[in-house]
């Protein structure tokens, strides 16, 4: 049977949506504001499998686009988590000052609340 032939016999509307296109879009977005490794991570993985459930033959659910967009969101998350650890080890090692006392000066100021 070739493509065109399941197009006309398979009701696209009738499909449900992924469930994994949906935590993917989800966790994607975690992934930029909220959780950057864990939430970015999650993203990656139920994004693939969500495509391989709306790209398979005959598809089993919609949703691919979602998926997509939580896979980029995802990748953004890693790579965006991946510059500000790159920064943060620039910035301690180019700022003069003994790493140590920047970071618990760092995480005293968190504490406080920024006061």
């Amino acid at each position: 049977m070739n493509q065109q032939d399941l197009s006309d016999t398979i009701d696209i509307d009738a499909l449900p949506i992924s469930r994994m296109a949906i935590l993917s879009l989800i966790t994607g977005i975690m992934g930029i504001f909220v959780l950057p490794v864990i939430a970015s991570a999650i993203a990656v993985y139920t994004g693939y499998s969500a495509r391989q459930e709306t790209r398979s033959a005959p598809p089993r659910a919609t949703g691919d686009g979602m998926a997509t967009v939580g896979i980029f969101l995802g990748w953004m998350g890693t790579a965006l988590t991946a510059l500000a650890f790159c920064a943060l080890v620039a910035y301690l090692v180019f700022s003069g000052q003994d790493p140590l006392t920047v970071l618990n000066e760092a995480i005293n100021e968190v504490i406080k609340g920024g006061r």
